[in-house]
């Protein structure tokens, strides 16, 4: 007897849940899996993963970042968590995902079922209860399965960077800020000027002593707003080339914004576009007024003093480190991503951010930063997936145009791969290792999915 084509879904966030409706709309069997005690990964405030704070809100406009199949019942331009909270959990409940998923239950282990690397063998998922909806009495479980989703998302594990000399005051990581209480009558420094740092700075400029905000580059501030529109909404669908669009709004934003080291800020290093853009003009606003200041890198510190790289220093009670995060695959073997492992500067080499190139039977959805990519974007990635294994089912079952197509799309994994980039020559920082251009990305993993959908009825199969 065969192995059960079935497949493991893991994580139940945006990601999860579109791997979710693509297989379950494809007509595959599969499990979800959840450690938290509903769906909506990091958004949902509660979950003990969770990386959102009170203030958080959309960078992306809520038109561009919805699911294509649900628009968001919401009247904001940028919703909050809690909204996005009720728009995941309706999506669920619109498409009957909820029940496809095992809640309350950890993933601790994803290994090649009979020590097969190849993945022809399955995949032996182990988890065990986690959290207050578990029972306390079950144990770990093991179960095989064809093929492997993994949907864990990619803001879960801060990146924690070692102070250099000691700090007598508070240090608190950006995944732990969950409100502006902890700021209050204190003298604050925010370390890291992206778009967590600066919304932090802007919720410590009304609760706060003082405070500054710590810069090691300059960046490009995107204003939430331009002509009364989201700006993301602007110039949809008639993507322009990378230079002619990088010339374009690099000198529109300086005659919105005006030059950054007005404010404080370095000049940027890098092209717009080049590193992810900070969508927030409010921050520039506070520089301005006198709210905050922008200090240099740290260097050092001593006692409750630290020293900034320009020479200056001052004194605070609290450093909020607002420094990112980092790829996270703790039940995995990263060797089976093609990937060098957590803090080694680059991503798992997928292809199109989904695939290894061995193809073993493993994929991950939400590997993915774009600017306006939007959970569409993760929809389309998941899509592609669940094309192909139901290509790969029916070819198993005799049908030889969908196996033709299954082996057409492996094949691709040998060949050069798609330029992702749109043009853009992105920073070679390990958050940008798997940063794409979304309308490139896009069009090439529509493509893609379109080889792989069987041919409509009486058009043949040539």
């Amino acid at each position: 007897m065969g192995l059960e084509r079935r497949v493991a879904v893991i994580g139940a966030g945006p990601s999860g849940l579109a791997a979710a409706r693509a297989l379950d709309r494809a007509g595959l069997a599969f499990d979800g899996y959840e450690a938290h005690t509903d769906v909506g990964g990091l958004w949902d405030i509660d979950n003990p993963r969770s990386t959102v704070y009170e203030s958080a809100h959309l960078i992306s406009s809520r038109t561009t970042t919805q699911f294509d199949e649900l628009p968001m019942d919401s009247a904001a331009d940028y919703p909050s968590h809690r909204e996005l909270l009720r728009y995941f959990r309706a999506y669920a409940d619109e498409f009957g995902l909820r029940e496809r998923f095992r809640f309350g239950t950890r993933v601790t282990a994803v290994v090649p079922a009979d020590g097969d690397d190849t993945g022809r063998s399955g995949w032996v998922v182990r988890s065990e209860p986690a959290g207050p909806a578990s029972d306390p009495t079950a144990g770990a479980v093991e179960r095989t399965y064809s093929h492997v989703v993994v949907a864990n998302g990619t803001l879960a594990e801060p990146n924690v960077p070692t102070l250099p000399g000691e700090f007598a005051g508070e240090v608190l990581h950006s995944s732990a800020y969950k409100s502006a209480d902890v700021l209050e009558g204190r003298r604050v420094l925010v370390v890291g000027g992206g778009n967590s740092g600066c919304d932090i700075a802007v919720d410590a400029v009304h609760r706060a002593a003082s405070v500054d905000l710590s810069v090691r580059r300059g960046y490009w501030f995107v204003p939430r707003y331009l002509l009364g529109r989201p700006t993301d909404t602007l110039n949809q669908g008639r993507p322009l080339p990378a230079r002619i669009k990088q010339a374009v709004d690099s000198r529109l934003l300086r005659l919105l914004n005006g030059d950054p080291r007005r404010f404080g800020f370095p000049e940027p290093d890098h092209r717009i576009y080049e590193s992810h853009p900070v969508v927030n003009s409010l921050v520039l606003q506070h520089a301005g007024q006198g709210d905050l200041r922008v200090r240099a890198d740290v260097d050092r510190c001593e006692g409750r003093t630290v020293h900034f790289a320009d020479g200056s220093s001052d004194d605070y009670d609290l450093v909020l480190l607002a420094t990112g995060y980092r790829l996270d695959y703790p039940f995995l073997d990263p060797r089976h991503l093609a990937w060098s492992g957590p803090g080694s500067g680059t991503a798992p080499r997928l292809f199109c951010n989904i695939v290894p190139p061995s193809g073993n039977g493993l994929f991950v959805v939400g590997m993915l930063e774009a600017s306006g990519i939007g959970w569409q974007g993760r929809a389309e990635q998941a899509e592609l997936v669940a094309r192909y294994l139901a290509a790969e089912a029916a070819g198993t079952g005799g049908d030889t145009a969908a196996r033709a197509r299954a082996v057409r799309f492996r094949r691709r994994l040998t060949e050069p791969w798609p330029d992702l980039t749109g043009g853009y020559r992105y920073l070679g920082l390990e958050r940008m290792s798997y940063y794409v251009n979304k309308d490139a990305y896009r069009r090439t993993v529509r493509r893609l999915a379109a080889e792989l959908a069987p041919a409509p009825s009486g058009e043949g199969t040539a």
